[in-house]
């Protein structure tokens, strides 16, 4: 016997293709006789729609709407306590600043940034103002470091660190 098979290194496969000398019938497939039938498809008849009257509606700017309702309409978003975020980026090494909306499940505008001052400045996050405000509490405070964006330079937050790390044991 084979070490890869069950049969036989002398004796033929019997399931392979069957050669000239076997005695297995050609394969036959089950087609209709004629021409395939069409069916035709009508389309349903609907009434037809008619448009009345077109109300133009002004929309406030977002920013304005977002500092009136404390939100932006229509976007869910988590939130955290410093607590919270202080122990998440003290969890790692680096954090970029998505993995940080990603955590707390912060939806909010594409183009919402958050601005603070330090010592040497004023610098933006893109967060909204609540988590943007935690986050800037905690860099004056000097319990997380910031890298800013380089290409363009600019003032804004693209990843944070832990000043003092936690020591594991």
């Amino acid at each position: 016997m084979s070490r890869h098979s069950r049969h036989r290194l002398n004796e033929p496969r019997r399931n392979g293709p069957p050669g000239p000398g076997s005695s297995s019938q050609p394969v036959r497939l089950a087609v209709p006789d004629g021409p395939p039938v069409q069916t035709p498809v009508q389309a349903p008849v609907e009434a037809p729609v008619v448009v009345e009257a077109v109300v133009l509606v002004q929309a406030a700017p977002l920013a304005l709407v977002a500092e009136e309702a404390g939100s932006v309409p229509g976007m869910t978003g988590g939130g955290c306590t410093p607590a919270q975020l202080r122990r998440f980026i003290k969890s790692r090494a680096y954090l970029p600043v998505h993995e940080i909306r990603r955590r707390f499940g912060i939806e909010s505008a594409d183009d919402d940034v958050t601005g603070f001052a330090i010592e040497s400045g004023r610098i933006f996050v893109g967060l909204p103002p609540h988590e943007g405000q935690i986050l800037g509490d905690l860099v004056r405070a000097g319990e997380v470091g910031y890298e800013l964006q380089l290409d363009p330079e600019a003032p804004i937050i693209v990843g944070v660190y832990p000043m003092r790390p936690v020591t594991r044991q």
